[in-house]
């Protein structure tokens, strides 16, 4: 989605970045995107939404954070989630990623969609 602050504050943001972006997974449900590097806003630590659509499934709407980052404890959705593998597995390992002179950073981040059998 795009963020209402990116219309309220234009000079405030890059304006090579339109706040959203789309990707499909690969054959082998891999999905591989490059963004800027996320920053925090009044109330927020750094994060990176995510929306997964599955045709005739409802779709998931979740955010990952940055492993390590000093404002993760302040963040009121980041406190919110309360059983600690279910926030391990949307905290990632932001590394250098290797080769990159200009400084990237590379994470991964293993989202599974999984189905209930109706029954």
């Amino acid at each position: 989605y795009r963020h209402p602050a990116v219309a309220r504050e234009p000079g405030r943001f890059d304006p090579g970045f339109q706040g959203f972006g789309a990707a499909r997974s690969g054959h082998d449900g891999l999905v591989r995107f490059r963004t800027i590097r996320p920053v925090a806003y009044p109330g927020r630590t750094p994060h990176i939404h995510m929306a997964v659509r599955i045709k005739g499934k409802k779709e998931l709407i979740t955010q990952c954070y940055i492993k390590g980052h000093e404002l993760n404890a302040n963040d009121m959705v980041y406190k919110a989630i309360k059983d600690q593998a279910q926030r391990d597995s949307v905290t990632l390992d932001f590394n250098p990623l290797k080769g990159s002179k200009a400084g990237e950073l590379s994470a991964r981040w293993d989202v599974v969609l999984g189905f209930t059998p109706e029954g």
